[in-house]
């Protein structure tokens, strides 16, 4: 039996990926690499040492999406995909509502049919939208408050939908808050297309050269040194998170959400100071004014992840920052590394870093 992976080229993904064979999982990957790329799966393939395939293919093909599921003894679904980026589903929200929403619901379809109904999906803390309480509960009130977080929100009302019609279904809300970090081995790491929307690899961008200096938007929250505050969790922590809510889904039924953090937060300056302590490296920063919309102070309850899930996140912000340096030292320039023929090959298999490809 398989688990299915959407999106497992991407940053959360891969490390899940790496989780999962390491445990024993049989995988099969589907991504269309829209914001990740193959080498990102060859890496996989290399830290772990194991065979897996992979599908070059998007959730909005249906006979695609089908075919995986005849070819392979899928028996439950983690599902990353999608598009994922804040500021551009602003400037795009038809785009973003079409490629989430309208491929989670071709996904639920096509498990429906196949009798998979066992599921683990990405969601995310931008469901709580603007908030004040903290720390934030499952049970915070939601309203997301851009398209992104929006289609998230939409898509776990879905799911809740689904799974009251159906009690037979079995699936795990994941809402995480801030993942950064990378594989210890530094070969697998978060790869941002263009300018990062997020801090850590804008830190480490700058700390390697490729960005001249970090903006840090507003110091006059009331917060420890006027900065916002936010929880930064390990990706790799997060992957576990996600193995933990695997198990979940297999022995229960009904729809759950959880907290995935570390019940703590961090602002924007002790975030540039822990990795200028981990690196030796000097991160020179410029204060801009507030952006809208941004909380002073977010950070998780993740008692519930604890009780449930059995799960708890162990990694510091110093092995955060060790990891993240160790990655963009290594890839100043991300996967930079192409297949030959990589947008022909629609079905591959990964033995050991070596690809068998069937085009």
């Amino acid at each position: 039996m398989a688990v299915l992976v959407t999106g497992g080229a991407g940053y959360i993904g891969s490390h899940t990926c790496v989780e999962l064979i390491n445990k024993g999982y049989e995988i099969i990957v589907i991504d269309n690499f829209s914001n990740s790329k193959p080498e990102a799966l060859r890496r996989v393939a290399e830290i772990t040492g194991k065979s897996f395939e992979y599908y070059n293919t998007d959730l909005l093909n249906k006979d695609d999406l089908e075919e995986v599921f005849t070819n392979h003894n899928i028996d439950s679904v983690i599902h990353f995909a999608g598009y994922k980026a804040v500021g551009e589903s602003t400037m795009y929200p038809i785009e973003y509502y079409h490629n989430n929403i309208t491929g989670t619901l071709i996904l639920c379809e096509i498990m429906k049919k196949y009798e998979v109904k066992k599921l683990v999906f990405s969601s995310s803390a931008t469901v709580y939208g603007s908030t004040d309480q903290v720390p934030i509960i499952e049970e915070s009130q939601l309203g997301a408050v851009n398209p992104y977080g929006r289609t998230k929100l939409m898509i776990e009302e879905i799911l809740r939908d689904l799974a009251h019609s159906d009690p037979s279904w079995s699936i795990a809300l994941l809402r995480y808050f801030n993942p950064i970090g990378a594989h210890e081995s530094g070969l697998i790491g978060e790869d941002p297309k263009g300018i990062p929307n997020n801090l850590m690899p804008y830190i480490s961008q700058v700390a390697v050269g490729k960005l001249p200096i970090l903006s840090v938007f507003g110091n006059d929250y009331p917060t420890i040194d006027g900065t916002g505050i936010r929880d930064y969790i390990h990706v790799v922590d997060l992957a576990i998170g996600h193995l933990r809510a695997l198990e979940r889904v297999q022995e229960s039924h009904g729809i759950d959400a959880y907290n995935l953090g570390t019940g703590r937060g961090y602002s924007v300056l002790e975030v540039v100071k822990a990795f200028e302590d981990a690196t030796n490296r000097k991160v020179p920063y410029e204060v801009k004014e507030r952006r809208q919309g941004d909380a002073a102070i977010c950070f998780a309850d993740v008692t519930k992840a604890q009780k449930e899930l059995g799960w708890q996140a162990s990694r510091s912000i110093e092995e955060m920052c060790e990891d993240t340096w160790r990655w963009q030292k290594n890839n100043p320039n991300g996967y930079q590394i192409e297949t030959k023929n990589n947008g022909n090959i629609k079905h591959e298999k990964l033995v050991n870093a070596i690809a068998v490809s069937e085009v």
